[in-house]
């Protein structure tokens, strides 16, 4: 093979197959397309004939307006044609044809290819303006992924496409294609399918069709007929509510009732189902053109009742629909799921399912967005105040812990489940960081800790301790004038980095002060100072912490008096240094000085945490996941690549997050 030849293959001969999709693998999928290709050409008839075993020929001949060799060029022969752009959505009609309106199913030129679905090459015989011209189209390598193999000229009345294909594959299942494609465009009766000569009625949809007779004032009646398409359509054009007048489409199909009802189109039921109102006396309401009804009581009638009926019928086959439905808006909210703990899945997995019961045609948009709330909401929620109530109960207290589980249901259980699960995730975390001596612990492991203020005790796990402008100026006036530098100070304003490589972090209680509502006090203040790894705790950095609580104690800036906690947090203590030391004056102890290790933080809280975690799981060990939660974060994702440039702290930050 030449330098040039190879230079020019560019595509390999079962591209366009791939690039097909289904239009090239599923039968169905194939010929509805060619259909709606016929459609969107304008015929009246389209006639298939189907092959009943492999080797015969299946064709597909329609009436539509056909196409000249430089249209069949154009259109036929680039691969995505854009439709919308070279034709716009309105059907071109053959000369000599009362033209009506009739919107186009084609958007991206693929469908015309379906007879790939059968066999290597296909025939298309097209003619219009007395002219006939057949082309020979097939795939192969090379710069271009499918050819025109052979084409011929001569001349024909009329106008039309014929295709025709040897079929070698997938053979197609005559009484199947009959079922979908009546499914499909039975909506409108002034466009005729025939499959091996058999028409196609709205008798050969009975086993997938409700009926439902309406009777109207003056003796008019109507009948309301929901079709199951049997596959989800993805694309709702012709999907809709289709009006007959003496079983010819009055307007076009669409889920918009005149001024009396508006169905949201992108529901499951909606692309799903297709809807006829077949009426009766109603001939004097049409417009000349019949592109739509007069505006008149009696039209409002039939509105109303149509679209009365129509909600019933979505109600009733809600529960057809429901898990469908569900699962759209869980996987669309599928990574966010993911970060909570079992428990509050479970109450997601049950809210969204219970919305989508009742509101069968509600707004798939809606739903997601309740959804995305909702989980919002559970990620607020936590088992921190029931996992506090049972922290404080001594070890000894099993009379204690019986009681206070018997009360609890099994939403609560699975919450303080998750609640440990997360925390003994952060332990395993802070356990493999402080022993890597390779850990950037400025970005990594002191973040970590400082987010896990129940490390040091369930006194300190309240969430209403937070920063705010009295302890940023605390913080200033002890570390700002040296080469302390705040992290993040815009969004951190609690953490500092001093110039030894320690960080410390500075949060407090503020709250209404029983005896005097009027102003908010500080309640209580918590330090907490790691050091670097490998740092042994001395005299000096328990004096240092006990200097900073006397200086936050005397600094002007704090209301009230609180009472001031101060961790100091080490590889290892020296031998003799006090592990406690209580800070006060004259008139009161108004602090505490704490000095530990990161291993005695991490085993305290481990021993902790296993011991509920064991009493817990012996409790509720039997209970199961929901079939369509399971689903849902089973099924493969793809993941969103954020290229946006971040900072080395912001992605480090961030991956420790993830790990947790």
């Amino acid at each position: 093979m030449s330098d040039q030849t190879r230079h020019l293959s560019l595509f390999e001969e079962d591209y366009l197959l791939r690039e097909l999709g289904p239009v090239a693998h599923v039968p169905q999928v194939a010929l509805t397309e060619l259909v709606a290709n016929a459609w969107d050409a304008g015929a009246s008839k389209v006639d298939l004939f189907l092959p009943s075993e492999p080797g015969g020929t299946l064709t597909v001949v329609d009436d539509g307006h056909g196409m000249s060799a430089q249209q069949f060029s154009k259109r036929w022969m680039t691969l995505r044609y854009n439709r919308l752009k070279h034709q716009s959505f309105k059907v071109e009609f053959p000369k000599g044809k009362s033209a009506r309106f009739r919107k186009a199913y084609g958007r991206n030129g693929v469908g015309r290819h379906g007879l790939l679905c059968f066999g290597d090459e296909y025939q298309v015989e097209t003619w219009r303006d007395g002219k006939l011209s057949t082309f020979t189209v097939g795939t192969e390598s090379g710069p271009s992924p499918f050819v025109v193999r052979s084409e011929e000229f001569g001349q024909r009345e009329g106008s039309g496409t014929r295709l025709s294909v040897s079929v070698t594959r997938k053979l197609p299942d005559a009484n199947e294609i009959i079922t979908v494609l009546a499914a499909r465009f039975i909506h409108d009766p002034g466009f005729q399918i025939r499959v091996n000569g058999t028409p196609l009625t709205l008798a050969k949809l009975e086993q997938h069709a409700r009926t439902h007779n309406l009777e109207l004032s003056d003796g008019r009646t109507a009948k309301v007929i929901v079709i199951d398409s049997t596959q989800q359509n993805h694309s709702s054009i012709h999907q809709g509510v289709a009006f007959w007048v003496e079983h010819r489409l009055v307007g076009n199909p669409s889920w918009v009732i005149g001024q009396v009802a508006n169905f949201d189109g992108r529901t499951r039921f909606a692309k799903r189902y297709k809807v006829i109102v077949d009426t009766q006396g109603f001939e004097d309401q049409v417009i000349q053109d019949w592109t739509g009804f007069q505006s008149t009581p009696v039209v409002e009638e039939l509105f109303k009742a149509a679209a009365d009926c129509i909600g019933k019928v979505a109600d009733e086959l809600a529960t057809e629909v429901v898990e469908a439905t569900s699962e759209d808006a869980l996987v669309q909210n599928r990574s966010e799921l993911k970060s909570l703990g079992h428990g509050a899945q479970l109450e997601v997995t049950a809210f969204t399912k219970a919305v989508a019961q009742a509101h069968p045609m509600v707004s798939p948009e809606f739903l997601a967005t309740a959804v995305k709330a909702v989980i919002n909401l559970e990620k607020s929620k936590s088992g921190a105040s029931l996992l506090q109530k049972l922290a404080n109960l001594p070890a000894t207290d099993i009379e204690g812990l019986d009681s206070l589980l018997a009360d609890w249901s099994v939403k609560d259980a699975l919450r303080v489940l998750d609640e440990i699960d997360g925390r003994l995730s952060v332990i395993e975390a802070i356990t493999r960081l402080a022993e890597d001596p390779e850990t950037d612990e400025l970005h990594t492991l002191h973040p970590l800790i400082l987010r896990s203020r129940w490390l040091f005790g369930p006194e300190f796990e309240s969430m209403e301790y937070c920063s705010n402008m009295t302890l940023k100026s605390v913080a200033k006036q002890l570390w700002g004038e040296g080469d302390a530098s705040f992290i993040n100070e815009r969004k951190r304003p609690d953490i500092v980095v001093l110039p030894d490589r320690s960080t410390a972090q500075l949060v407090g209680i503020e709250q209404f002060d029983p005896q005097d509502a009027s102003v908010a006090q500080m309640q209580n203040i918590l330090l907490i100072e790691l050091k670097k790894g490998g740092f042994k705790l001395n005299r000096k950095e328990v004096n240092q912490a006990d200097g900073y609580v006397q200086d936050i104690a005397a600094s002007g800036y704090v209301n009230g008096s609180p009472f001031i906690t101060a961790w100091v947090v080490g590889q290892s203590i020296a031998a003799g240094v006090s592990t406690s030391k209580t800070v006060g004056d004259e008139s009161r102890n108004y602090g505490q000085v704490r000095a530990t290790t990161y291993g005695a933080l991490v085993s305290t809280a481990n021993l902790r945490l296993m011991r509920l975690r064991k009493t817990l799981e012996d409790r509720y060990d039997n209970l199961t996941t929901d079939a369509l939660l399971s689903k849902v974060l089973s099924t493969q994702e793809q993941v969103n690549l954020d290229l946006v440039a971040c900072s080395s702290d912001d992605a480090k930050d961030g991956a420790i997050k993830e790990a947790v």
